[in-house]
């Protein structure tokens, strides 16, 4: 890997670091070193990063912000590439938007909000980048990514680009083709918004915004929902009802505020969290005969 690390320096692709902790790019702050990590200067430095890294065999993995992310106590072996600053330009044209994957999700509601666009108030609060909820069809309050993606620009393993209509994404609940079907990585969204009254528009994402803070942990590292909701019912609603919020294994503790949320109430291991899962999972199961599936990533091997 030294190879492959000098050689990544060299092409001055962007930030380059050996053994950087992933604790430190996940919302629950839990998480081991990246053997080499990567943030891409723009998207031309993330195509030679790509590049280099199969030419040297190596594995990689994409991220953005970290959410609805678990990585394990080990870390990650290989190439971790973090898409943020250089990948987060924005152009507006009318109500059509493009934006890059490593833009924040909430401010690009907040921005786009007062400027009188609706369409993205469902993101207040989501602690997630352009490019993972083009990926996950991240959504809230009825309404997802599916509902305002035009297309997406996916940069696919094999390092050939392609824009992909919403149609051609395949989108379903928390679901895309790019997860399993195809592969691959958002480079930049086109969205399309509508324009309405400012005032209007900011009421609605206020109220999602005191929503959140007033029914999800915000107090606590998490990494958003644990676990899909498995319609008609819903996870937070079983676990509750399951009587399991508060329940703790080492530092990982199902939020005393929203079932379907697990915090990192301090010190907690992937494993702790893993556990807790297994156990949430089992209970449910037993309780309720329903089998519920994580939501969040979980990446890595302990």
């Amino acid at each position: 890997m030294k190879s492959l690390l000098t050689k990544l320096v060299e092409a001055e692709v962007g930030k380059v670091i050996e053994n950087e902790p992933l604790a430190h790019h996940t919302t629950i702050k839990i998480g081991g070193p990246a053997e080499i990590f990567v943030e891409p200067k723009n998207i031309e430095s993330l195509k030679r990063t790509l590049t280099i890294v199969r030419e040297h065999d190596a594995s990689f993995r994409v991220i953005g912000r970290g959410s609805n992310l678990l990585v394990s106590d080990e870390g990650m072996k290989g190439v971790v590439i973090k898409l943020g600053q250089g990948l987060d330009d924005l152009e507006m044209d009318g109500d059509v938007i493009t934006v890059g994957a490593g833009y924040s999700l909430v401010k690009l509601a907040t921005v786009l909000s007062r400027q009188g666009f609706s369409g993205l108030e469902f993101a207040a609060g989501i602690p997630g980048s352009v490019g993972g909820a083009v990926y996950m069809n991240a959504g809230a309050h009825r309404s997802d990514m599916s509902n305002i993606l035009v297309k997406a620009h996916i940069l696919f393993e094999d390092g050939t680009t392609e824009w992909l209509t919403n149609e051609q994404m395949e989108y379903s609940y928390r679901t895309s083709i790019l997860q399993k079907k195809r592969p691959g990585i958002c480079l930049e969204a086109v969205l399309k918004l509508s324009q309405a009254k400012k005032e209007d528009v900011l009421a609605v994402l206020k109220q999602n915004k005191d929503y959140r803070r007033d029914t999800q942990p915000w107090n606590y590292p998490c990494a958003g929902s644990i676990f899909r909701n498995p319609l008609p019912n819903y996870a937070g609603q079983l676990v509750e009802e399951a009587g399991l919020k508060g329940y703790q294994i080492g530092g990982a503790k199902v939020s005393d505020m929203h079932g379907n949320f697990i915090v990192n109430a301090g010190g907690a291991k992937a494993k702790d969290v893993l556990d807790l899962i297994e156990y949430i999972k089992k209970e449910i199961l037993e309780k309720y005969d329903i089998t519920i599936e994580t939501e969040v990533e979980i990446i890595g091997s302990n």
